[in-house]
């Protein structure tokens, strides 16, 4: 039998491995000369597929997919020339949809392309995998490139599929639509905002008969590539997942079909409401980054592209949640941060079900411009600080768990607000049985203008306590 000092201390040598696997966000490198430098993130290998993040799709059936209900993630680092992108993916009965929403300020596409040098410019990789479980690149993988332009032309895509260990060009039906808003393509005399790219594949491309059945996973991953003048530099290249290694589809993240739910039969004997219960105590820090409603859609070019993304709000009194389809809006797009502990929660207890209320107080735009937003709800596996979170800093999303439907405010009603739930049931029974705090985001994947929908905080006076994030959480033997 080992010692128990030695078990010890492979015990906390496996904790610190997991902690860093579970901080890893993406730090901006910063070197003296930088136009020579082929920066890429840092791989941990071997990250357990437990860790990887994953987004679960929504299926649309028989519908069309709608924009604005199609899963949410991002992923980058934003700065004057360094870009940040929202992924939204969704699938119906024939393809799969992944959208890639890219603040960039200075947009370029190569005049004269060819398959091998798309990636040399302002452009899109993303990689499938329809093995969940790959060792190394094979036939079930495939690499579609994009590259921004003027309209939808495929002279600037391209697909690959693996062959052993190397990308092989082919032919297979797909569509790759760009859109971009700023001032004008490969022209730097004033700034952009951003691009975008929609990919269409139909799945029997992949070779499937039918969409995936609910619960299939495959994997998937996306690489950002930048330039911001005709004779380059090609700018370093952001991921998802930032542990990305290309030629290693273990290291991707899961694509999930179909949005995970949770039920049980037993029916509640206990519970418990968590909130912060003054303005002062540290309990169920919370915080909005990106465009909160001190920060909303500036419009100051310095500002925007060098302090924007870099500002906390940790300590405002309310919040703002919202995106939309129009890229060059993104100064007004707005995450929301908020942790709740589950100490009250008794141990060897089976969850039955969790609320997040949440008390509304108004919404971006006047009567009759608001519509209604799909709020969703996300989990992360990082923690992060009140006081020095931002939109750069913030940790990415785990996974995506579904949301609800806000309405905007027609007439207030008064303090502390209109409240609105979140059924965020899977999140806390899966927080609990880890023994960790419940850490969630809630972001939107929203398509109209004025989507914007604004909230009570944890910091809001103790006039106003019961307006603050509140957690119901019920239990069974």
């Amino acid at each position: 039998m080992k010692p128990k000092a030695e078990i010890f201390q492979k015990i906390l040598a496996l904790t610190v491995l997991v902690v860093m696997a579970l901080n890893l966000q993406w730090v901006r490198p910063t070197v003296a000369d930088s136009s020579s430098l082929l920066y890429l993130p840092v791989v941990l290998k071997g990250t357990p597929p437990e860790l990887l993040p994953r987004i679960h799709a929504p299926d649309f059936g028989a519908q069309a997919i709608r924009f604005e209900q199609t899963a949410i993630a991002w992923f980058g680092y934003l700065s004057a020339d360094s870009n940040y992108a929202d992924i939204r993916v969704g699938f119906n009965n024939q393809e799969l949809y992944v959208y890639l929403a890219i603040f960039d300020r200075h947009l370029w596409y190569d005049e004269s392309p060819a398959p091998g040098r798309l990636e040399e410019w302002d452009a899109v990789t993303l990689l499938l995998d329809t093995n969940p479980n790959p060792t190394s690149l094979s036939s079930t993988s495939y690499r579609f490139v994009a590259q921004v332009s003027g309209d939808e032309n495929p002279n600037y895509q391209a697909v690959y599929r693996a062959a052993g260990s190397t990308w092989q060009l082919t032919s297979l039906s797909f569509g790759a639509k760009p859109g971009w808003r700023g001032n004008a393509l490969n022209d730097n005399s004033d700034s952009d905002r951003g691009w975008a790219m929609g990919f269409r594949i139909p799945f029997s491309s992949l070779g499937w008969s039918a969409k995936p059945a609910y619960g299939t996973s495959w994997r998937m991953a996306v690489l950002l590539h930048d330039r911001d003048a005709r004779q380059g530099p090609v700018l370093p290249i952001q991921t998802w997942p930032p542990q990305l290694a290309a030629a290693d589809p273990s290291s991707w993240g899961f694509l999930n079909f179909g949005i995970p739910a949770y039920t049980t039969p037993k029916p509640p004997s206990g519970s418990t409401t968590i909130r912060r219960p003054t303005q002062n105590s540290p309990l169920v820090p919370d915080a909005d980054v990106g465009g909160t409603i001190t920060n909303q859609c500036p419009g100051d070019e310095y500002h925007i592209w060098n302090e924007w993304a870099n500002r906390n709000y940790g300590s405002a009194p309310d919040f703002n949640i919202q995106n939309q389809a129009d890229i060059a809006d993104w100064p007004c797009f707005a995450k929301y941060y908020v942790t709740f502990p589950l100490d009250s929660v008794p141990l060897g207890k089976t969850i039955v079900s969790a609320t997040l209320t949440l008390h509304q107080f108004g919404n971006a735009g006047g009567v009759g411009q608001a519509k209604p937003s799909w709020i969703q709800i996300l989990t992360t596996l990082s923690d992060w600080q009140e006081n020095t979170i931002t939109w750069n800093n913030a940790p990415l999303a785990y996974e995506n768990l579904g949301g609800s439907w806000v309405d905007p405010i027609i007439q207030f009603p008064g303090w502390p607000g209109v409240p609105r739930t979140w059924d965020v049931s899977l999140a806390v029974v899966k927080a609990y049985q880890q023994g960790q705090p419940l850490r969630l985001i809630l972001y939107e994947a929203d398509s109209d203008y004025h989507s914007g929908k604004y909230f009570v905080s944890s910091d809001t006076g103790d006039w106003n306590e019961q307006g603050r994030p509140t957690l119901e959480v019920r239990w069974a033997e």
